[in-house]
């Protein structure tokens, strides 16, 4: 019974107009845009990518990140970041309430920065993350109610490059009630 309670809570908080919802979100990508092509950002991507991790140690860090709900002192330097930063200043510029959150990955999918803890460290196995990055186009991805930032969003994920080249991949998503 509480599970159901739950969900009628969340529905109930869906915005009536689906449409005029995406329309908002649409007049918001000029904005998303120039996130993906912020110099810092770029800069912050191109300097993880240049580490040279492996794989398996992304993995790695992923299942301790996974490991605990609690913050960690990994948790924490990549919420410091200067990557995560540029992404709180953009945040600030788009409206503190419309973007629930916002992370950025490198060209493995591991994150570089971001404006809150995420569910998990490595999104390279998720579209997020795969169709900006391997088929360098924007991601919108259905409505949904996300965990990590307890708020019902869309998410919006876009190709971060580097002259031409894609380096890798920015995820922002929208809190529909906010829009």
């Amino acid at each position: 019974m509480c599970c159901f309670g739950m969900v009628l809570t969340v529905l109930a908080g869906m915005p009536p107009d689906g449409i005029a919802q995406l329309e908002k979100v649409e007049r918001l990508m000029p904005a998303l845009q120039r996130m993906a092509v912020d110099p810092e950002l770029v800069q912050a991507v191109l300097a993880q990518n240049s580490r040279g991790a492996s794989l398996v140690s992304i993995r790695a860090d992923d299942d301790a990140w996974l490991a605990t709900p609690a913050m960690t002192p990994f948790k924490q330097r990549v919420l410091d970041a200067a990557c995560s930063r540029v992404l709180a200043r953009h945040r600030t510029s788009l409206g503190r309430d419309k973007v629930a959150e916002a992370f950025v990955m490198d060209r493995q999918g591991a994150l570089v920065g971001a404006t809150r803890r995420t569910s998990d460290y490595w999104q390279g196995d998720e579209d997020k993350f795969r169709v900006p990055f391997k088929q360098g186009r924007v991601l919108r991805e259905h409505p949904f109610f996300d965990e990590s930032s307890q708020a019902y969003v869309i998410q919006v994920s876009l190709p971060v490059r580097d002259r031409g080249r894609v380096i890798g991949a920015v995820t922002v998503g929208l809190s529909l009630l906010d829009l």
